[in-house]
């Protein structure tokens, strides 16, 4: 948990910095971060902390023009509960630490686009397992909003995704809804997604008669308050077996998951 520890510290740090911005005179240039506390970090339906609690945070950079950039970072320990690690080797890869910039802009009155890249990093000097590939992940996506709705593709560009070797094209699709309720602080989420795996594992995997690909779901509702936020979000999906703890008993890291999280912006 070293690494897990000193993340914490690096955003704590990351979260302060703005404070002192706020003195300097406006510019194009906008910085803003964030730091949460959840009781179970989701990723499209995968729980990625094994149902445990998680401190987590980022640094937002955006200019006028409609580039940014970004750095976010939490602790998980799916890579090692899905029997990805050799044990001989045990680096323990406990940390996330994802990278991202693109552009975002808009189409027309209440079109809006988003196109970037993403690059999900897990830190640790591990070796993969006998049949499994590094976690690092990168993926390219464009998104169009109109209004409270959000249509978003993924595409991974590495011959890996997730710990799975022989999957470059993996892709994910998902469709967002974000409603803010009229003269209140309450707003309204509900996702639904589909995470498709792509190359020879993945055909590999159909043909033994199961799969990885599978579609997510998701409800929510948060309420914000004085520079926080406090959300309630429900998650589900259709993955089969092949998300199953290989070293805890019992653990399905696909199943319906209950999530409370609270966050704070500055």
């Amino acid at each position: 948990m070293q690494a897990s520890g000193q993340m914490l510290v690096v955003l704590c740090a990351l979260c302060a910095l703005p404070v002192f911005a706020a003195d300097a005179t406006v510019s194009s240039h906008t910085l803003a971060s964030n730091i949460s506390l959840v009781s179970n970090y989701v990723f499209r339906g995968i729980a990625k902390t094994s149902s445990n609690p998680a401190v987590q945070g980022g640094m937002d950079y955006a200019h006028a023009s409609g580039l940014y950039a970004g750095l976010w970072g939490s602790p998980v320990s799916w890579i090692i509960d899905s029997g990805a690690v050799d044990t001989a080797q045990y680096g323990r890869p406990t940390t996330e630490a994802d990278i991202y910039f693109g552009y975002k802009n808009s189409l027309a009155t209440d079109y809006h686009f988003d196109a970037g890249l993403i690059r999900y990093n897990y830190l640790g000097n591990y070796t993969a397992a006998s049949g499994y590939a590094l976690a690092d992940t990168a993926e390219v996506y464009g998104a169009i909003s109109y209004k409270f709705l959000t249509v978003k593709y993924s595409w991974s560009v590495l011959d890996q995704f997730m710990t799975i070797r022989d999957t470059k094209g993996t892709n994910y699709i998902e469709l967002n809804a974000r409603y803010n309720v009229p003269d209140s602080d309450y707003t309204l989420n509900a996702h639904i997604g589909k995470q498709t795996y792509t190359g020879k594992t993945a055909a590999t995997l159909e043909s033994n008669g199961t799969s990885a690909s599978y579609a997510d779901y998701r409800l929510g509702i948060a309420r914000d308050f004085s520079g926080y936020s406090l959300a309630l979000t429900y998650t589900h999906t259709n993955a089969s077996s092949f998300y199953t703890y290989a070293r805890t008993i019992g653990g399905n890291w696909a199943g319906p998951a209950t999530a409370v999280s609270l966050t704070r912006s500055f």
